[in-house]
């Protein structure tokens, strides 16, 4: 179920709050091939199955973590929106960590809390969500990332 904020008092009242986890996502040999294509980033950890099946210590080819953390909005997208903002944009990371590699062909999820909340000068919120995208069978997260979105209402 999709946690929906309507206001800036929805969100101000719910720091600390775990606001849900996604669908699982298959990254496939696609997402990965058009990833390396679009970054210019072909490490063959990444793109050749033979080599990394044979000399990789993960045993077959991985998606890149920024790949994973790239996936974040798309993930997030059914776990929490903002309807009464006129605009969200992202703003940065506090942190970021890739504790697992993400198998070609495995499934990732992410589990958001919404971390902290602060009101800006202008009236605008600045938010902090958590992020934890955990690899389904996997007892690890692929990424922990500290999010920050400025929120215009």
């Amino acid at each position: 179920m999709t946690r929906v904020f309507e206001n800036k008092s929805d969100l101000l009242g719910a720091v600390g709050e775990m606001l849900g986890s996604s669908e699982w996502v298959e990254v496939t040999r696609e997402m990965v091939h058009q990833f390396a294509d679009a970054t210019g980033d072909h490490q063959w950890i990444h793109v050749d199955d033979e080599r990394a099946r044979r000399e990789s210590p993960f045993g077959g080819p991985i998606a890149h973590g920024y790949l994973t953390l790239s996936l974040l909005p798309l993930l997030s997208k059914s776990v929490y929106r903002i309807d009464g903002a006129k605009m969200v944009i992202n703003y940065g990371s506090d942190k970021v960590r890739f504790p697992s590699p993400v198998p070609v062909g495995a499934k990732v999820r992410n589990t958001a809390v919404l971390s902290a909340i602060e009101e800006l000068p202008n009236g605008s919120l600045q938010s902090q969500i958590t992020n934890t995208v955990e690899i389904e069978g996997v007892d690890k997260p692929a990424v922990v990332a500290q999010t920050v979105a400025r929120i215009l209402f």
